[in-house]
């Protein structure tokens, strides 16, 4: 099991990433199209065009972690970023997204002034993905 800081930042980027992209090029996706250094303890969570495909790159303190998902049916709820490149979402809407669960856009962007307040913890059950 994977288990997340509280404190943990998510950030979803907006544009389509080529699936075939592992850790070295989401590392470089998270530094360089994102402006984020990948070795934050962010999640940085990216998708393929069509939506149905999820990978996220993670930095645990040791090394990388590249975790993937593919939906049976249905595609992700991903944000709209009005032009920016990547969205923070809040915790519940991580977890609901990586469910496959349909949100709305307001549902997903993390409001400046909570950021980082009161998150809970997030775990990932390796088992289930």
């Amino acid at each position: 099991m994977l288990s997340l800081p509280s404190s943990a930042r998510v950030l979803a980027a907006c544009e389509p990433v080529d699936m075939r992209k592992s850790f070295n090029g989401l590392f470089a996706a998270a530094s360089q199209e994102l402006g984020e250094d990948p070795t934050s303890g962010t999640l940085f969570l990216f998708s393929n065009r069509k939506r149905n495909l999820l990978k996220i790159l993670y930095w645990d303190g040791s090394g990388l972690w590249v975790l993937a998902k593919r939906l049976e049916k249905g595609r992700f709820s991903w944000p709209v970023s009005g032009g920016a490149a990547k969205i923070d979402l809040k915790s519940e809407a991580f977890g609901q997204l990586i469910a496959g669960v349909q949100l709305d856009d307001e549902a997903l962007v993390r409001e400046i002034a909570a950021l980082r307040a009161c998150v809970p913890v997030v775990s990932i059950n390796m088992r289930q993905c």
